[in-house]
């Protein structure tokens, strides 16, 4: 298999037969779960610590099963309570955490490139569970697999991301991912929320929701990034779903059998008509949440295998 990463930290970094080889395990993996199967022991007598500096529901709870799947020892730490808060420095963190000696470290922070900085302190492996606007390796790879698993393949599809894109980690990696593999990716958004740099990504970018879902194959949404917000980047958000929110109407431009994605959490009546978030021909939401499950125990099967190779 080819997959010899120590950590994984970012996208950016990976070549496509190492994405091909983590989304065949995580395949696996998706199948064995369906049929009911006991999954093997890839991690057994190992500890993953679940470090998120930010809140999250989603992502931890999904590291969380993924590992007691494979037999790890899983503890969640809250650093919103922790040392941290009490002035203690991130790599001072690092090195209480690196006497420990776990095994899987899984992290994320608000702030770009911390989690690097992290994975060069410690003896562990490390997962990048998403860091400020940087990156957000398993989404962009979940999302892959749902992608390949609804339409048969990952390459030369269109596929058009939605939304608020200059906040966006998810964006990023997806972004990213979608290159690799010789997609067509639409970036489709108001002015506002588009990257500065965005005539440099090499993809096409509108801010028309007609032109930007024409003849795609995915329509992958994004949440408004409040939290990361500073000042007004949108009239409001009756006026902001009235142009850029996915409804039938808008819908109705892309592929008769275009699949409807969004990493949630979702805003309905937002970013997203409920309805159509709910239908089940057309909205792979819900298969989103659980291939998440599969390519995080994939992920953390294989950077076992390398840190035990070491």
């Amino acid at each position: 298999m080819s997959f010899t990463r120590r950590h994984l930290l970012g996208i950016e970094p990976l070549h496509p037969s190492e994405i091909v080889t983590l989304l065949d395990l995580a395949d696996d993996y998706a199948e064995a779960t369906r049929r009911g199967e006991r999954h093997g022991q890839a991690l057994r007598g190992l500890t993953q610590i679940n470090m998120f500096f930010e809140n999250s529901t989603r992502t931890q709870a999904s590291f969380e099963i993924a590992g007691k799947r494979l037999g790890a020892e899983v503890m969640n730490m809250a650093m919103q309570a922790s040392s941290v808060k009490k002035g203690e420095t991130l790599i001072d963190t690092a090195l209480t955490l690196n006497a420990m000696r776990p095994d899987l470290l899984v992290v994320r922070h608000p702030h770009s490139g911390a989690v690097n900085l992290l994975a060069e302190k410690v003896n562990c492996a490390v997962l990048n569970a998403g860091d400020g606007r940087h990156e957000h390796p398993t989404q962009a790879l979940l999302d892959a697999l749902t992608i390949r698993r609804a339409k048969g393949r990952l390459h030369r599809l269109t596929v058009a991301i939605c939304g608020d894109i200059a906040h966006s980690r998810v964006a990023r990696s997806n972004l990213i991912l979608l290159g690799k593999m010789e997609n067509r990716v639409r970036l489709v958004g108001p002015p506002t929320l588009m990257p500065a740099q965005v005539a440099e990504l090499g993809v096409e970018v509108t801010d028309d929701m007609a032109e930007g879902l024409r003849d795609a194959d995915v329509v992958m949404m994004l949440r408004l990034q409040k939290e990361r917000m500073d000042g007004a980047f949108i009239p409001s958000e009756r006026e902001y779903y009235h142009r850029f929110g996915l409804d039938a109407a808008k819908l109705a431009h892309a592929k008769p059998d275009a699949i409807v994605m969004h990493p949630g959490p979702m805003n309905r009546g937002v970013e997203i008509d409920g309805t159509l978030a709910d239908d089940i021909n057309r909205s792979v939401i819900q298969e989103q949440v659980e291939m998440g499950v599969a390519v995080r125990m994939a992920a953390m099967d294989l950077l076992v295998r390398n840190l035990r190779a070491a």
